[in-house]
């Protein structure tokens, strides 16, 4: 099943998409999040999602404003293209080939789950950023809670997925993680999810013997594509990634794992490192930004002009006299 949330009339709603775009509004439902945390599980979504299909259609997705299909708990961004890593080091850090420690385990940051746009949304661009940047990702969604899982148990925590638009501002991006920590306002003020979430038994077709879910990943901007993998050259699967992100503490319904972005053009940033040359150009107001994932859907948005930054002053080098 795909779950949409939109906003029709002033009001919020939760439905099951069908096929051709009509919507199926599930009763008294406007919290994706929040029925994940009373369902509990998969099939708990699912047996809503059909009583909800039992009942009256509601309008067509043209129809109405879509918005992110949950408000997640958490959203942890990993990085698990190899091509990526190559590509971006180059470009951000100036750095050559993948570190080592990459390869120890699936590395993640926690990203803002208080700045999710939806399809179609206006994303602005970040304060102080010159140097605007798009990921094409997956996240999956997870449904149940769990704490140290393993990954033959996190596939029950997975209740779905989405497509996930880790907007960047490779400017402050750069400049931050020189501190040795981050990112932070380089990645703090938009992601973007949708334009529904497919539930997990939808792309169990796609699996491939390894795990891996073979979907065809695509990005344009303003028509024009610039880039085409197959999720299945992540180096981890998501439940591998789901097992490393519950070790020691818990992962809870609506918490969002992004794939990390995809190789072959997945960013600009990765196609600068490569040519040595900000081509294609950095992302400005005016410019449309186009990913589709097989099986999922395909997210549009169209970038706007943001605010000024509020003037701060650089930090003071301190006495440090002691009382």
């Amino acid at each position: 099943m795909r779950f949409a949330t939109y906003e029709d009339r002033h009001r919020r709603h939760v439905a099951v998409v069908e096929e051709d775009g009509t919507l199926f509004p599930l009763s008294g439902v406007s919290s994706l999040t929040a029925l994940l945390t009373e369902t509990g599980d998969l099939p708990g979504l699912l047996a809503a999602g059909t009583a909800a299909l039992d009942g009256a259609p509601g309008p067509h997705v043209s129809r109405v404003r879509p918005l992110p299909p949950l408000q997640p708990a958490s959203v942890r961004d990993f990085v698990t293209f190899e091509e990526h890593v190559e590509g971006v080091r180059r470009a951000v850090e100036g750095s050559v080939g993948v570190p080592e420690q990459w390869y120890a385990a699936p590395t993640f940051y926690f990203t803002n789950p208080h700045a999710i746009y939806a399809h179609r949304d206006g994303v602005p661009v970040p304060p102080g950023s010159s140097t605007l940047d798009f990921e094409l990702e997956v996240g999956a969604v997870i449904g149940r809670e769990g704490r140290d899982l393993t990954p033959e148990q996190a596939r029950d925590h997975i209740v779905g997925y989405t497509v996930f638009n880790d907007w960047s501002a490779r400017d402050l991006q750069s400049a931050e993680m020189k501190v040795g920590l981050g990112p932070c306002k380089g990645k703090d003020t938009a992601t973007t999810l949708g334009p529904y979430l497919v539930t997990a038994d939808e792309l169990e077709r796609y699996r491939d013997a390894h795990g891996f879910l073979r979907l065809a990943l695509t990005a344009q901007v303003n028509g024009h594509m610039v880039g085409e993998d197959l999720l299945s050259n992540m180096s981890w699967t998501f439940e591998e990634m789901t097992a490393y992100a519950s070790r020691g503490t818990r992962v809870v319904p609506g918490d969002v794992l992004g794939s990390g972005t995809c190789g072959n053009g997945g960013c600009l940033a990765e196609l600068w490192g490569r040519r040595g040359e900000q081509d294609p150009p950095p992302l400005k107001p005016g410019d449309t930004v186009t990913l589709t994932v097989e099986g999922i859907g395909t997210l549009t948005n169209t970038v706007v002009p943001g605010a000024e930054p509020v003037p701060l002053p650089p930090g003071r080098r301190r006495t440090r006299e002691r009382p």
